[in-house]
């Protein structure tokens, strides 16, 4: 369970406090109930108990790192304390050595291994620290460590794949801007004085030019604000509930990059739940922490569903068979998990099935988007060359 506080109204007037729920949808649920309409539902970020402040952020691929040497070392008989010494001694990532020399001390002094971790949940989440608790209380801390290496490897390496479809678009949205900004401000006006000194009519594609130079050198302040101020707006709205479930569902929507995120989606939800159930975490806490994780509030919503029906004595499959984001290939693979007992198995196989599909997704958005940034870059200098030259192709024309 986590909190969250809200603003709202009610029958009263304008009202604040703080409410307990496994996510940001049951809470406004709840609130609505007791007759509260939510504005704003935040969750509250609660310290656990003993947390320790470590500065800085650490790396998928440093953590998988850790986590399989540090499986290979209890694997290899080494008393956990004398482990974790060494892995702070050798690492290389400061906020990591940091982290891990104080757990080295808790365990010493007879703290559990999952209290441990859990005084760091900058570093390592509810999916780790549940892990580590199942594998401790099982005596199989060596399995589940290798198994909680490869999922961050897996994981780290799917966040790779998507970056990796964005940084093209980026880089020419970016470049054109560029080129635009310093045409605008270096280039244009020296055709301005050219054209007002000719004294002639100007066609209307170099007027419009012109116009938009005017408006970038003496408002630019105002456009930057202006993108600035929307950015912050949309970040607002998309922190609340309502405008986080409208945005996502409308981003499962969009050609292309809408199938790239269902894919992305049913990987990770696919590779979390296997990894816990696997690893001998609750099937209700392993939905719970695959919810939180899914980065998306529809899928979200749909795993909390099937979390509330498997509560009630239901099945997975059900809530998911009426979700948008999950296909019936998936859906049906699940049932057959549920049904042989192998769930962990079969959704380990939907994962790897569509990590590659991923892949396949990015390459294929790769090859689309490259000609349309080409275009796009072309269009839009292209066009305000040809715009410049025109009232010169029209004097020339005149003169002959």
């Amino acid at each position: 369970m986590a909190f969250f506080t809200y603003k709202g109204r009610s029958s009263s007037g304008a009202v604040t406090g703080e409410i307990e729920a496994d996510t940001r949808q049951a809470a406004s649920a709840a609130l609505r109930q007791k007759g509260v309409m939510a504005t704003e539902v935040k969750e509250k970020k609660v310290k656990a108990p003993g947390e320790k402040k470590i500065k800085g952020s650490v790396k998928d691929k440093e953590l998988a790192i850790f986590t399989r040497q540090f499986s290979v070392m209890i694997d290899s008989g080494l008393p956990i304390a004398q482990a974790l010494n060494i892995l702070a001694e050798q690492s290389e990532s400061k906020p990591l050595r940091e982290c891990t020399t104080v757990i080295a001390k808790e365990i010493e002094s007879g703290s559990t291994l999952a209290e441990a971790f859990r005084k760091f949940p900058k570093i390592f989440d509810d999916l780790f620290t549940n892990l580590i608790e199942a594998g401790e209380s099982g005596g199989v801390l060596d399995v589940v460590l290798q198994r909680l290496s490869g999922y961050i490897e897996k994981a780290a390496s799917l966040k790779a794949k998507v970056k990796s479809a964005m940084v093209y678009p980026i880089t020419i949205i970016s470049v054109a801007v560029l080129v635009v900004a310093f045409m605008m401000i270096f280039i244009i006006p020296t055709f301005a004085k050219m054209f007002k000194d000719l004294g002639q009519d100007l066609p209307l594609p170099t007027a419009v030019v012109l116009w938009l130079s005017d408006l970038f050198r003496g408002w630019w302040w105002a456009m930057a604000g202006g993108i600035y101020g929307f950015m912050r707006a949309f970040k607002m709205y998309y922190a609340t509930d309502k405008g986080s479930m409208v945005v996502d569902t409308y981003a499962l929507k969009v050609p292309v990059v809408g199938m790239l995120i269902r894919k992305v989606a049913v990987a990770r939800f696919t590779r979390t739940l296997g990894t816990l159930i696997s690893s001998g975490v609750a099937i209700l806490e392993a939905l719970r922490i695959t919810a939180r994780s899914a980065g998306n509030r529809v899928v979200e919503k749909s795993v909390m569903a099937a979390r509330t029906a498997v509560a009630g004595g239901r099945t997975l499959t059900e809530p998911l068979r009426q979700s948008p984001v999950f296909p019936p290939m998936v859906v049906h693979m699940i049932s057959v998990g549920e049904a042989t007992g192998a769930l962990d198995t079969m959704l380990s196989k939907i994962a790897d099935f569509y990590e590659e599909e991923v892949d396949n997704a990015v390459g294929a958005l790769t090859s689309l988007l490259e000609p349309l940034m080409i275009v796009f870059l072309g269009v839009c200098v292209g066009g305000i060359v040809v715009a410049m030259y025109m009232p010169i192709f029209k004097m020339v024309t005149l003169v002959k």
